[in-house]
């Protein structure tokens, strides 16, 4: 390894590996260079039905897995992890201590019978999920999943903009719109609008309804126009929608997307997409740039045997990293990159440069950053099949080490503590 890359830094890295049914958190811990992983006590599985078991939102300093009872909605601090508990798919609004977990309900129905009854699934807010004052706000009922979650706010560029959540419902075809802003108590947390996301002349009958064919996601808010964009793969388009009174003011083609997300300065839309349709013997994979100044398509780019998974920016904005996976037929899979981490330049967007393609060895799991004086020291890959983590210098893109931390699982995710 290269120490004088980490020996002045410490810190702690929370690994959470498991196979979708059953888990576990290790805690690679960092003391000026040296490293030691401590594992968390796996307790015996709950027994619970999966929509009543403990699902994790977090971890305190002192390293206490942050437990949240779907049931009595109370929060628990635990010096052991219970094998079944459910790692929450979390949003942190950008403005505020407040996480969101997403919620999609019913596989069959999309509904989340608990809170919801047969009207819809919800979203979970906890606030301060890193520290020993973690607690349980509320819990509301959206549209039905899955969804995605993306948070307005006021900004230079946009003075006027509300404080306020967007939660795309993908079975609906809507979008739930929920107020964000606790000086104001009678929105707060509330459902205040949905959006119809239908394009009537794409519909049977030119239908105008929820449930539609929209199938949103991918939604990103820009800072500098002020405006949510909503990605409807449906229908292959992009829903600009003013937050000042929740309405749909443009429509953007962009087929051939699966995604999107604004770049830290919200100059840019990036989409993202797989063509597997051309070639069956390669998946290629699709980079389209829009800039939201003009709402035009300055950029493109294609990758051949690439499919794009998880997308990360570093502290400063000028670096974009790209997780791969696997997708397509067995023989485009024997070609596919599943392992590979691309590094992109962000600072001469809207063109699309790429910095450098990392090949792993296994898939990536998903990344952390270390950051320290607004720039990102070191960046961590967990590879989920050997169950390792990946180090490299975030100012030099080099692979400085690998290391072991628990036994290989399908899924993995790393965050640092606190």
């Amino acid at each position: 390894m290269n120490n004088s890359a980490t020996e002045p830094l410490s810190y702690t890295l929370v690994y959470y590996s498991g196979d979708r049914q059953t888990g576990e958190i290790a805690l690679v811990v960092c003391e000026a260079g040296r490293f030691t992983v401590n594992r968390l006590e796996v307790a015996p599985e709950t027994g619970l039905n999966k929509d009543s078991r403990p699902i994790l939102v977090g971890m305190t300093q002192d390293q206490q897995a942050i437990l949240l009872d779907p049931v009595s909605r109370k929060i628990s601090l635990n010096s052991s992890f219970p094998a079944d508990a459910f790692p929450a798919h979390i949003y942190t609004d950008p403005s505020s201590t407040r996480a969101w977990f997403m919620n999609d309900g019913d596989k069959e129905t999309g509904n989340d019978q608990r809170n919801c009854g047969d009207q819809g699934s919800s979203v979970t807010v906890v606030t301060d999920t890193s520290d020993r004052a973690a607690r349980y706000l509320t819990t509301t009922c959206v549209g039905r999943g899955h969804h995605q979650a993306c948070f307005s706010y006021p900004s230079e560029s946009a003075p006027g903009v509300p404080h306020q959540a967007y939660i795309s419902n993908l079975k609906d075809g809507s979008i739930s719109v929920v107020g964000n802003n606790p000086d104001e108590p009678e929105h707060y947390l509330k459902l205040v609008a949905t959006i119809n996301l239908c394009e009537p002349e794409k519909e049977a009958q030119g239908a105008a309804a929820i449930p539609n064919n929209a199938f949103p996601h991918g939604l990103a808010y820009s800072p500098l126009s002020g405006k949510i964009y909503n990605l409807n793969n449906g229908y292959g388009t992009i829903a600009v929608i003013d937050p000042a009174n929740n309405t749909i003011e443009e429509r953007i083609g962009f087929k051939g997307h699966s995604n999107l997300f604004v770049t830290p300065d919200g100059r840019y839309i990036i989409g993202r997409g797989a063509d597997r349709k051309s070639d069956s013997q390669h998946i290629i994979a699709r980079l389209t740039v829009l800039d939201v100044t003009t709402h035009n398509i300055v950029g493109e780019e294609q990758l051949n045997d690439i499919y794009i998974s998880k997308y990360y920016f570093n502290q400063d904005g000028s670096k974009l990293y790209l997780t791969t996976g696997s997708s397509g037929s067995p023989e485009q899979q024997e070609h596919l990159k599943k392992d590979a981490l691309l590094i992109f330049d962000t600072t001469v967007l809207p063109e699309i440069r790429m910095l450098r393609e990392h090949r792993l060895g296994v898939p990536s799991g998903s990344l952390a950053f270390l950051n320290q004086d607004d720039s990102s020291r070191l960046v961590f890959s967990s590879d989920s099949d050997n169950g390792t983590v990946t180090l490299i210098d975030g100012r030099t893109d080099e692979i400085l080490d690998t290391l072991s931390v628990t036994e290989g699982r399908p899924h993995s995710r790393v965050w640092l503590l606190g």
